[in-house]
């Protein structure tokens, strides 16, 4: 693309960087006098609102914070054509990643910079945000009076805590991301400690620690990297312990915060010992986590108000989205593995309900323990015509061994029984096929289930992928 001579009031100096979804340049603010990075949506996605809108929210997450140690966003506007941009904080020191091709770096250097980043992560969560793809080339370096400072930029992937309690997309760059981010777990701020400790190890080696290169093979992930010891000689056993353990793939073996591993870290680069009081990871505890009718068949179950934000729970690696492993394996990291998995499956999860869902599909959590999800929240339970999904519970200590259709739905007399499930399936004319399941929970309580879909591998997946632990 040609260079335009200015965005807005900024006149454009020279590009500094580009990547799928955005270009950067640096530019003057001829009002202030002053260098600015002015990073503008790339052209060919100015008509996908969902880019557009992650394109914006990053603007949002950064003004939410003030840290020396998080690029700032100064401005945002629309340019002649159509295309937001954000004007940010002029970084002209480089990237980490710059630096690392060059080798491992100095054992100081590489404390004070993962210090400063570890700060920038800190101020993040402390506003209630989670970056999602720390990597070194999302380190940039300001240079100041007295040398430089690194400063966390690219919040492309970043969620709310809030947001991702509930819903999370695997995505993120594969040398570097939490296994749980790529399974689609629900996240903490673990995994961002998890990125951080990948970028030491990397600051510490010159290599990152895994080289994986897809998101696939990051879940295949079952030990922390190869000790840092056999990649440079002068590495002490005390600093690759920090760092190895911030690495465990296991969140609840790691770290429990980012100052537990800033601290460690530099202690032992200070006195080249395990720090005092190191338990072994395993004895760690885990963290807590920041925060129709009703009858046998054909009913809405209510329960009593329940509120999201339950601990994390750890998931194992086999079993948890075995499709989505089967077509993750090809995505690449970063911004092109997050275009590949825009249409990934989503974990919807609420009050115990969790489900597996198209990501087109919204979704609607609602105050009782029932869950709606479809592509039009408003009229989901009155529109049939509305592909979705209810997953609610029900109160009954045996299975439904017969079941009322739904509107404009014929079937359904007699059900399919397999262990504790039983399923039925509806012929509808002129709306989605529908497949209802119920799934026994308890002696006292039943799991109930209705996917309305054309999609029949979709439909069944869905229904498959509901379940509810209290």
């Amino acid at each position: 693309m040609d260079q335009p001579p200015r965005i807005g009031r900024y006149s454009l100096v020279r590009r500094v960087g580009a990547g799928g979804f955005a270009t950067v340049w640096l530019a003057r603010d001829e009002q202030l006098d002053a260098e600015v990075a002015v990073k503008i949506l790339s052209e060919n996605w100015v008509e996908d609102e969902d880019v557009r809108r992650r394109f914006l929210a990053e603007g949002r997450f950064l003004r939410k914070v003030d840290s020396l140690y998080v690029v700032g966003v100064h401005d945002i506007g629309e340019a002649d054509d159509g295309r937001p941009f954000m004007v940010l904080t002029y970084a002209d020191g480089g990237t980490l990643a710059d630096r690392i091709k060059a080798g491992p770096l100095e054992f100081g250097e590489a404390v004070r910079i993962i210090t400063q980043v570890g700060r920038g992560l800190k101020h993040l969560h402390a506003r209630g945000v989670l970056h999602r793809d720390v990597k070194p080339a999302n380190v940039l370096f300001r240079t100041d009076p007295n040398g430089d400072r690194a400063m966390l930029s690219d919040l492309g992937l970043g969620k709310s805590l809030a947001e991702v309690s509930r819903i999370t997309m695997p995505g993120g760059t594969p040398a570097y991301v939490a296994p749980e981010q790529v399974m689609g777990e629900r996240l903490d701020h673990r995994a961002d400690l998890y990125s951080l400790g990948a970028v030491a190890y990397a600051a510490f080696t010159g290599q990152a620690p895994h080289g994986v290169a897809s998101l696939g093979a990051v879940m295949q992930i079952e030990a922390p990297p190869p000790s840092m010891t056999t990649l440079r000689e002068d590495v002490t056993d005390a600093v690759d312990v920090v760092v190895r353990r911030a690495l465990e793939p296991d969140r609840d073996k790691r770290w429990p915060d980012l100052d537990s591993f800033l601290n460690a870290l530099r202690e032992a680069h200070t006195t080249g010992k395990i720090p005092a009081g190191l338990v072994p990871a395993a004895e760690m505890p885990a963290p807590s986590a920041a925060t129709g009718p009703v009858d046998q068949a054909t009913a809405l179950a209510s329960a009593s108000q329940s509120t999201v934000g339950a601990k994390p729970q750890s998931r194992g690696r086999t079993g948890v989205f075995t499709a989505l492993a089967a077509v993750v394996l090809a995505a690449g990291g970063g911004y092109g593995g997050y275009q590949y998995v825009l249409t990934r499956p989503v974990m919807v999860e609420h009050a115990g309900l969790s489900v597996k869902v198209p990501r087109q599909w919204g979704e609607q959590a609602t105050a009782d323990k029932s869950l709606v999800v479809s592509t039009d929240t408003s009229t989901w339970k009155t529109n049939p015509k509305t592909e979705g999904v209810y997953v609610g519970l029900v109160n009954a200590t045996q299975l439904p061994t017969s079941a009322s259709a739904p509107p404009g739905c014929t079937g359904g007399s007699t059900g399919e029984q397999s262990g504790d499930v039983v399923t039925f399936r509806y012929n509808c004319n002129d709306v989605p096929t529908v497949l209802e399941q119920y799934k026994k929970v308890n002696d006292t309580t039943l799991l109930r289930v209705q996917v309305r879909d054309d999609n029949p591998k979709s439909r069944q997946a869905v229904a498959d992928s509901a379940t509810y632990s209290s």
